[in-house]
């Protein structure tokens, strides 16, 4: 019941503090960013020391290396944070905008206008440099926001989320606006959950357990992508160097992550030179490499792929390999598999690759680019909310207009309706 009581009082709070935010001006909103921005950076020192607290207790926990590498607060990655709040800051704000306007034969004008979704609840894993993101997304697009991180970064969230808040005040706004959930009760997310009327969406992002977990018992609406199985198809008619570069970096860069390379799809009439060249590569990288039977007659060592690499999202250094006997297989090996994340094609066939970029339907589609692009600061909306691998009502990378909706606007003077 506490519990139960605490979160009800977080909603309610936050849902008020919304109804200010909403009307904020763009330059208001823009100037608490940078102030927030340097705020981080000001306080490396501090925020190293209480993400070192979190970092003991999960190494104490057995926590995986992965895991370990996305809790970790760097000097880069706090920068980052600040970089992040400042490229939000001057990306134009959705809030207000006209979408449309047409007139009706009556006279009346119709339009529909960007206004922020409200209240929204973030649930996430790991990493704390989300609580900074999600805060500066959230807030610029004119919303108030939640933020449950999880139990094994509560000193890194608790001490960003008390200085983003110090700046509200500063700035004469509610604190309530951003909230961080410091129990680290699981019971909080449950309850969170149940709490339709006064938040408005949940976004989750972190590991399929917790993803599934929100969906499954969440009354609010969900956006969500359960997992990474990236796809990188280099076809005969690729540049074979651009794409050992593509590759390498898509799976070796940050292999933790859901926009790493996880299975290689090598067109028959290149993989005698290709999959030598890469194999030699990936394993000068650390890379385990399984592979399909024909690759396995190109590299006899290969380690045996079964049906389960196909569907596998590794977060590590392990990558599945399949010879494909044409560009057909290889679209319906993608088709069968695909997590709906993202999908490449390394090739110098034009009109292959715009067939490619029709016929395939993954929340990102590239030609010639590594997977790791598939994120929202890389392509252009600033630091990252999550990613949507469901239709409704982002699809891919989520930035500030997907925490937007629109209302209709009538202009009249003095129609009725007969």
């Amino acid at each position: 019941m506490a519990i139960r009581g605490e979160m009800l009082g977080l909603a309610v709070a936050a849902q008020k503090a919304s109804r200010l935010m909403a009307n904020l001006s763009s330059g208001i909103k823009n100037k608490l960013l940078l102030e927030m921005a340097m705020t981080l950076e000001s306080a490396e020192s501090q925020l190293r020391v209480e993400n070192e607290k979190d970092l003991i207790l999960a190494r104490e926990h057995g926590m995986s290396s992965a895991m370990l590498d996305r809790l970790t607060l760097t000097a880069e990655r706090i920068k980052g944070m600040a970089t992040g709040l400042r490229e939000v800051a001057a990306l134009p704000d959705p809030v207000g905008e006209i979408t449309g306007m047409w007139l009706r034969p009556n006279g009346i004008q119709v339009g529909r206008r960007r206004i922020p979704l409200g209240v929204i609840g973030i649930i996430y894993e790991s990493r704390p440099n989300v609580t900074a993101d999600a805060a500066g997304l959230c807030l610029k697009s004119g919303n108030a926001v939640i933020l449950r991180g999880g139990s094994e970064a509560i000193h890194s969230n608790r001490t960003i989320g008390l200085m983003l808040q110090r700046v509200l005040k500063q700035f004469g706004l509610p604190q309530a606006a951003l909230q961080v959930v410091t129990t680290s009760d699981r019971n909080a997310v449950t309850e969170l959950l149940k709490l339709e009327e006064q938040i408005d969406l949940i976004i989750p992002r972190g590991g399929e357990g917790l993803i599934r977990f929100v969906a499954e018992n969440s009354r609010i609406p969900v956006i969500k992508h359960y997992k990474g199985v990236c796809h990188t198809y280099v076809d005969a008619a690729a540049d074979l160097k651009m794409a050992e570069d593509i590759c390498l970096n898509a799976k070796v860069q940050r292999p933790e992550v859901c926009n790493a390379l996880e299975t290689l799809l090598i067109h028959r009439d290149c993989a005698a030179e290709f999959l030598p060249r890469i194999v030699h590569s990936m394993r000068k990288a650390g890379v385990e490499l399984r592979g399909c039977e024909e690759a396995q007659k190109v590299v006899a060592d290969l380690i045996p792929a079964t049906e389960e690499d196909w569907h596998a999202e590794y977060l590590e250094l392990i990558l599945a390999v399949r010879i494909v006997e044409s560009y057909e297989q290889a679209r319906e090996h993608i088709e069968n598999y695909s997590s709906l994340h993202t999908e490449v094609i390394v090739t110098n066939d034009y009109r292959l690759s715009q067939r490619f970029l029709h016929e395939i339907n993954s929340s990102v589609v590239m030609v010639n680019a590594s997977s790791r692009f598939s994120d929202g600061n890389q392509l252009g909306l600033g630091a990252e909310i999550g990613i949507s691998t469901s239709k409704l009502h982002s699809f891919g990378p989520m930035g500030l207009e997907d925490l937007t909706t629109r209302k209709f606007i009538v202009l009249g003077d003095g129609q009725i309706r007969e």
